[in-house]
């Protein structure tokens, strides 16, 4: 069941250890072994959404050490289906996760759920919502901890939930089922609302569709609450058969980087983040002229020193890194680095922006690159983790 407990316990894996085919930094990683001491001093402690089958329960939690890059054995912190996508309040008091079902509640909808931080790491579960659509795969918290916003894959659709002052959520103020499809026969044959994103100091919301090639402009009519109405300029348009999947803003709102998961591109445009009005600045691909096998995109982040942003590939499985240029916000490509695994769908920056972490879901590791703080590229540090189907990775700072 979805609303399953279970108690804090301690999970063992088998070790990974595998050799790349090609690797930009040539260095084998190890998992960090059973029982083993992790070095003394502060940690960043994370959290990993999964995808429950197979070997999974749930959610599991993990920390870094921001002096060594090394990684605790995870353990599972809550047992529920599906957590595919979390998100953690800016106050870092409450932990949010998508249940990627279509079959919660009393329709054919996925969940929304909310988490407080007991002392062990471990989460409480506050509520569970509706996320108003099936499949939801992807949330993120507004500004202000007003409400979180949701994408529905399966659904084709976005909703708001608004959040109370203890962190609950209440049921969707905001739903928009979209309409349409685009030429990708196989992959789009209707909407698929695949990520939604605020634009900073602006009203305006971005909604990536990838069975539309779309990304929707909403505009706030309450930030509290988040009741939200279709802006005029309506959508950014992709080219036919792109697949757009997330997009990261600049933070300055006026510069987006829009990864494509059907062809492999990524988009630039510029923003006018007061209007919604856009020009499309730059499309360029996220793998090397010479890669002939199947790819799909999955992840985009701009570094937080706003230099460098990064995308994963899967199928060429690795992590495509790309300098900003400071005055056009134009991308130059700097490599590619393997992930030492399989299918990276997500990985996340640390705080403080030292570190890169991968989730590679076939493979079930997650691995740690040293980010270089002058010129942006990657290189794997020699310990990852075995956590099963991992595609989400959320830091809580303390």
């Amino acid at each position: 069941m979805l609303t399953r407990r279970t108690v804090f316990t301690a999970l063992t894996f088998a070790c990974v250890a595998m050799a790349t085919p090609w690797v930009h930094a040539q260095q084998q990683s190890k998992v960090i072994e059973i029982g083993k001491v992790v070095n003394e001093g502060p940690r960043f402690p994370f959290y990993i959404g999964t995808y429950t089958r197979g070997e999974s329960k749930g959610i599991y939690r993990s920390e870094l050490n921001p002096a060594t890059g090394e990684m605790s054995l995870p353990t599972l912190a809550y047992e529920i289906d599906n957590p595919s996508f979390l998100a953690v309040s800016v106050d870092q008091k409450n932990l949010y996760a998508v249940g990627e079902v279509a079959d919660f509640g009393d329709g054919s909808s996925g969940a929304v759920s909310a988490f407080s931080f007991n002392e062990d790491g471990t989460l409480n579960l506050l509520n569970q919502e509706a996320s108003g659509g099936g499949g939801p795969c992807h949330i993120e918290i507004a500004p202000g901890k007003g409400f979180v916003m949701v994408s529905n894959y399966g659904g084709g659709s976005f909703s708001t939930l608004p959040l109370g002052e203890d962190g609950q959520l209440a049921p969707a103020t905001s739903f928009f089922q979209h309409e349409g499809s685009s030429v990708n026969e196989a992959r789009q044959k209707g909407p698929h609302g695949h990520g939604m994103y605020t634009v900073p100091g602006s009203p305006l919301l971005l909604a990536a569709d990838l069975g539309l090639d779309k990304v929707m402009i909403y505009r706030m009519v309450n930030g509290m609450t988040g009741e939200l109405k279709l802006n005029d300029p309506a959508y950014l348009e992709i080219a036919p058969g792109s697949g757009p999947r997330h997009l990261a803003v600049s933070g300055t709102g006026q510069r987006v980087y829009v990864l494509n998961e059907l062809d492999s591109t990524l988009d630039v445009f510029a923003l006018n983040p007061n209007t919604g009005e856009s020009e499309h600045l730059q499309r360029v691909p996220t793998l090397p002229k010479d890669f002939e096998g199947n790819n799909t995109t999955a992840e985009i982040y701009i570094h937080p020193n706003g230099r460098w942003v990064y995308a994963s590939n899967r199928g060429h499985d690795s992590i495509a890194a790309y300098r900003i240029d400071a005055d056009t916000g134009l991308v130059t490509l700097l490599g590619h680095f393997n992930t030492v695994g399989k299918t990276p769908r997500h990985f996340r920056i640390a705080p403080g922006g030292r570190y890169l972490l991968a989730a590679n879901q076939e493979t079930s590791n997650i691995v740690v690159f040293e980010i270089d703080q002058k010129i942006g590229t990657l290189k794997p540090l020699p310990s990852q983790i075995s956590v099963p189907n991992p595609c989400c990775i959320e830091f809580v700072q303390n």
